[in-house]
């Protein structure tokens, strides 16, 4: 079964009830889980985890069955090339490496991304498949 990571961006929506992405959030998560794995990493877990006293309280609020998946050592490799490749484009030092890592994953475990943020995905993993907002 095809596996999707899906972006921390897209539980957050959800998690806070955003008025803008909330609905699209939401089907858009339940349609990869009709078809796909669905996956996160630490990473993704650290970003929506903000929102939460307790780790518990974070385990409780994810409600569709995660694979929780470690990031490979080659996706932090592909991490760090993509993010010097940002830099040396002008990419300011304070964006952080989580985008590129989560995109790093997705590449070399061939996974599709569930996200609404699609610039850093589109710039510097382009073989990668989007699941995005049109």
């Amino acid at each position: 079964m095809p596996a999707v990571l899906v972006d921390s961006n897209v539980l957050i929506d959800i998690f806070t009830q955003n008025t803008v992405w909330e609905e699209w959030s939401s089907a858009a998560l339940r349609a990869a889980a009709d078809t796909s794995r669905l996956v996160i990493n630490a990473i993704v877990f650290a970003e929506i985890s903000v929102g939460f006293n307790r780790i518990e309280d974070v385990n409780s609020a994810l409600t569709f069955a995660f694979e929780r998946e470690a990031v490979p050592f080659e996706a932090g490799f592909l991490a760090g090339q993509a993010f010097s490749s940002y830099r040396r484009r002008g990419g300011p030092k304070t964006s952080l490496l989580p985008d590129f890592i989560i995109g790093a994953h997705a590449a070399v475990k061939g996974y599709d991304i569930l996200t609404r943020d699609v610039t850093r995905y589109r710039s510097y993993f382009p073989t990668i498949s989007l699941i995005a907002p049109d």
